[in-house]
């Protein structure tokens, strides 16, 4: 059990959607606030609505998907606010287009921002964690990391990459700093307007997710340690899809709605 009251909470993609709604679930738990984004503007109304709360917050402009960026912005945290003790990497973009309209940008794009962020961040405040002996890294990874659809190739790799990163460095972890905990969330499609236009099937068996629900079980998660955290709850049977030969595979993840869910997808430029 972890006691957030006086910790530091590092959140990426801070001023919108999840992570907005992150950042004040961790505020209520007497939790410090650092938030990164891209948006200055809404970076600014974050900050002051938690002050007004009564909390602690600062705010950093920072494009994540630049490693030179992150690193600047994580020198300026380690000197203005002091060390980080929950890191979480929630910042992402969705392209939502068949794989021949990719363009070679739309790919780099989202694997700087979906998974090179992530090595970057870890690599910027997991050495203090360690020789501190206690912190936690939380990844916001996808349910289409484990079970992909149509229409997001680029998106989907990227957070199968992230769902390795986090479960090898959990068992790096265990020997090298037992007291540095990980915590792997992958949720399914949320009412954010970065999946605007995406739809489920089967909305009753899985609903598109309210964001502001989920980051309080993300919130929720951390306290209790846990290292794992799928929404809803056939993300878990879903992940085992890989088990079954393809055909099989296909025709569950098609009855879910797998291959017409982003038909639709509008989403918006930036980040979660």
């Amino acid at each position: 059990m972890t006691d957030l009251s006086g910790k530091t909470v590092l959140v990426t993609g801070a001023a919108s959607g999840l992570g907005r709604f992150m950042a004040f679930g961790f505020a209520e738990r007497g939790a410090t606030v650092v938030g990164w984004d891209l948006e200055r503007e809404a970076l600014d109304v974050l900050v002051k609505e938690l002050h007004d709360d009564g909390g602690i917050a600062y705010a950093y402009v920072c494009d994540v998907g630049d490693r030179s960026a992150v690193e600047a912005a994580a020198d300026r945290v380690h000197r203005e606010v002091g060390p980080v003790d929950v890191l979480v990497n929630n910042a992402g973009v969705v392209s939502g287009r068949y794989f021949l309209e990719l363009t070679q940008e739309d790919v780099e794009q989202t694997f700087r921002v979906n998974a090179l962020a992530h090595f970057w961040t870890i690599q910027a405040f997991l050495p203090q964690m360690i020789e501190r002996g206690s912190g936690h890294i939380v990844t916001i990874a996808s349910s289409v990391g484990l079970a992909a659809g149509a229409r997001v190739t680029d998106y989907a790799a990227s957070k199968a990459a992230v769902v390795g990163l986090t479960e090898s460095l959990r068992l790096e972890l265990a020997d090298q700093a037992p007291g540095v905990r990980t915590t792997l969330v992958c949720p399914n499609i949320m009412d954010t307007p970065l999946f605007a236009g995406a739809e489920m099937r089967l909305r009753r068996l899985i609903p598109v997710l309210n964001a502001e629900d989920v980051a309080a079980a993300v919130v929720h998660a951390v306290e209790r340690d846990r290292e794992r955290l799928y929404i809803p709850w056939l993300v878990y049977p879903a992940a085992a899809l890989r088990a079954l030969p393809a055909p099989a595979a296909d025709a569950v993840l098609r009855l879910l709605g797998a291959s017409v869910g982003m038909a639709h997808f509008v989403g918006r430029e930036g980040h979660r």
